[in-house]
């Protein structure tokens, strides 16, 4: 199979149908061979009825029904591990990205041999403080700390080679930086690509200004996780050899203190430098403490699931 497209989607019965029939006019007029995967995050307008029918008609017309709504994150993983095409395309259901860009992201990943192109809307037509202003600041940030020169890392147009989404684990809310997440598995040829963005034409954004404060966790996260992630007591160990040190030059320098030079009768108790050493040397410890279990919990595998699904359709 050539091409698995993926969307996730919340309340968007208005559109399905519709962008349902532009893919299949895209991909029947370069002769690819294809599935359509909807992963419904448990929508409640009617959204799965429609990928009902649409499935009942076209058999290359897939679907996952989620119980209740875990987050386009979780819906995106649901559809890649179903995925079956040599590329994969993801695509937002609202009408905002344009199917007639598949043919030249299909090319990109099979002729020039790019592992992943991500879309840029470089001209938008969102909301400037909802969704165009947290965007921007979130772009530079996750560019300054990945090192990945993208305009748009949370653009829902995007490309990827087979092997890039069944290895990339994507969970949380880290489909904002799914370029940084395949970076980090490995995959460094990751391209960019203009895209046209045009205006939601049904229903409103599921956005709000909850994202701003929600991507900036999860930058500090993906940074975190790709400094330190394989590695948790390289970062809690060293803060605990520091502070542990600090609270033993500070209790060594008390003992000598109080047998050479200090006055007698001063208890060490009565003194500052008593609770700096202290508060030092617990801290130190418990960061040590930090340290080797994240290191333990890196042996365990992940078993627990991140999303209950409800139905599937031809999967």
């Amino acid at each position: 199979m050539d091409i698995s497209v993926v969307i996730p989607l919340l309340n968007e019965q208005e559109s399905l149908t519709e962008l349902y029939q532009w893919i299949v006019k895209v991909m029947r007029t370069h002769s690819y061979s294809y599935e359509i995967l909807f992963i419904d995050d448990g929508s409640t307008d009617g959204s799965w009825n429609t990928i009902q029918t649409l499935s009942k008609e076209d058999s290359n017309v897939k679907g996952i029904q989620f119980l209740r709504n875990y987050g386009k994150s979780q819906a995106l993983h649901a559809g890649f591990e179903a995925a079956n095409g040599e590329v994969v395309i993801t695509m937002d259901a609202d009408l905002q990205d344009n199917p007639e860009e598949i043919p030249e992201l299909y090319d990109l990943i099979t002729k020039d041999g790019y592992d992943l192109i991500s879309g840029w809307k470089k001209k938008r037509y969102d909301s400037v403080i909802a969704k165009n202003l947290p965007s921007k600041l979130f772009n530079a940030a996750a560019r300054k700390t990945s090192g990945l020169k993208l305009h748009d890392f949370n653009c829902g147009l995007k490309a990827y080679k087979k092997d890039v989404v069944k290895h990339v684990d994507v969970h949380g809310e880290m489909h904002r930086y799914i370029p940084v997440l395949a970076k980090n598995a490995g995959f460094n040829k990751i391209g960019e690509k203009v895209v046209l963005h045009q205006a939601r034409k049904y229903g409103k954004t599921k956005f709000g200004m909850n994202r701003f404060v929600n991507g900036f966790l999860d930058l500090i996260t993906i940074w975190f996780m790709s400094r330190f992630g394989k590695r948790p007591m390289h970062f809690f160990g060293l803060i605990g050899t520091i502070l542990f040190i600090i609270g033993f030059c500070f209790s060594l320098y008390l003992g000598i203190d109080k047998l050479f030079i200090a006055k007698k009768g001063r208890l060490i108790a009565q003194r500052p430098e008593f609770y700096i050493a202290l508060t030092a040397m617990i801290l130190g410890t418990q960061f040590f403490l930090a340290g080797f279990l994240g290191e333990i919990m890196l042996t365990s595998k992940r078993t627990k699931e991140r999303y209950h699904i409800s139905e599937k359709i031809h999967l």
